[in-house]
């Protein structure tokens, strides 16, 4: 079995492109079986294919297992196609991960070795609901399945095992220091979350901390939002209410799932006026962006995106390297452990072929030695012929394929069926 990951992520694409790749949560389950479709057209084999997709704001990757030796372009074709773009353009920017590097990458990423922010724990739930998701349109076979659940293993042991998430610095956490760059006191300014996901979440406890003179919730879904602002001492609004309000704020944070921007230029240039040119911080944490990236023209917003975040959380690199070398030799060991298991899974079909022609020999003997019997002939004598049949059935093959091989194939076959034929008591 053939396992691959293609995809790209924050250190091979700019955020124009990733936003271009980028998998809504609502179209997983599509995409997974739009994947395998176009997979099973282009292998050859005629065999079952499987595929998962995970789709984060820092990558986008295509996970399959088949029978097809070479699927890297039919892979990276898809993820073209399905997305309008120039297959050339997209394919310079993909990596293409077969076999034990495939599955070392999915160790890696769960453990959050390779995430902008190293040993951010945001990661492994998004990629158990990406599992989630393939698994539920049948994306899962046994080859996928095995290879996440010893990821989630993996990671759980790499976080227990190591402080790899020790003094790292969130993308929450990095907001807030930029914003505290802009004014000089966060206890003055007005704060708004666009979404209500667990990022939102996250950033609004980071925000809360430094106290800010108001908070706001806008999120599409107003339960949901209700929830969270009640947890921070804040209100919420409706997102179709954010042109009414949206110059009221000094500090934006969105992140949302949607598949177009939320914050447009002339909204935010209005706002500005509206403001008397007052400055306002905004992060954009959304892929694809909620905010229009040529709002970052206008003279008093400071825009940053989560590629705009990435110096800020490599704080802590040094002080978290011996906890790499650490997981990097958890997860390695793993790898190896997979790996063996994908081997051992390539003899189960001749396993089960030897198991089908001895259970036949057994059945063909076992119905001589019972008309041996209905005839009347003697119990011992019927055991004796059984015993003698099975072992001539049993041994006919091996003696066969020494008889009529020559040279050294003899040798390999003399040499491997007193293994193979080892007298145990």
């Amino acid at each position: 079995m053939q396992l691959l990951a293609v995809g790209l992520n924050h250190t091979t694409a700019p955020i124009a492109l990733r936003e271009k790749v980028a998998f809504t949560p609502d179209r997983i389950g599509q995409a997974v079986m739009a994947a395998r479709q176009f997979l099973v057209k282009r292998d050859t084999t005629g065999h079952h294919v499987e595929a998962a997709i995970l789709s984060t704001c820092n990558r986008t990757e295509l996970y399959t297992a088949s029978k097809q030796p070479n699927s890297v372009d039919a892979a990276a074709q898809f993820l073209a196609d399905y997305h309008q773009l120039s297959y050339s353009d997209l394919r310079s920017h993909l990596y293409a991960l077969p076999q034990d590097e495939a599955v070392r990458h999915a160790f890696r990423v769960a453990s959050g070795l390779d995430s902008m922010v190293l040993g951010e724990p945001q990661i492994l739930g998004q990629l158990k609901e990406a599992v989630r998701q393939s698994e539920e349109v049948g994306g899962l076979g046994t080859y996928l399945h095995q290879l996440f659940q010893r990821t989630f293993s993996v990671a759980k042991e790499v976080r227990s095992s190591t402080e790899i998430g020790a003094h790292s610095v969130s993308m929450a956490a990095a907001a807030v220091r930029l914003a505290q760059r802009i004014f000089d006191d966060i206890t003055r300014q007005h704060v708004l979350f666009i979404g209500a996901g667990e990022m939102i979440e996250l950033c609004a406890t980071h925000f809360a901390a430094q106290n800010p003179a108001s908070i706001t919730i806008a999120n599409r879904t107003v339960e949901r939002s209700a929830a969270l602002a009640h947890q921070f001492n804040g209100r919420s609004i409706r997102l179709v209410e954010l042109p009414a309000h949206i110059a009221q704020f000094d500090i934006v944070i969105s992140c949302t799932a949607s598949a177009l921007p939320i914050l447009g230029f002339g909204l935010i240039e209005r706002a500005i006026k509206v403001r008397k040119h007052k400055p306002m911080f905004m992060v954009d944490l959304a892929v694809p962006r909620d905010i229009e990236a040529e709002a970052a023209r206008l003279d008093d917003i400071f825009l940053y995106s989560v590629d705009d975040l990435s110096s800020e959380v490599k704080v802590g690199l040094e002080n978290r390297q011996s906890a790499v070398a650490q997981a990097e030799a958890i997860i390695e060991m793993r790898v190896q452990s997979f790996m063996h298991w994908i081997d051992g899974r390539t003899v189960v079909p001749v396993i089960q072929a030897l198991q089908e022609n001895g259970e036949a020999l057994r059945l063909m003997e076992l119905e001589r030695a019972r008309r041996m019997l209905a005839k009347g002939d003697d119990v011992d004598t019927v055991l004796e012929a059984l015993s003698k049949g099975l072992t001539a059935k049993f041994l006919h093959g091996p003696q066969e394929a020494l008889n009529k091989s020559h040279g050294e194939e003899r040798m390999r076959i003399a040499a491997l069926l007193p293994h193979l034929f080892r007298h145990r008591r």
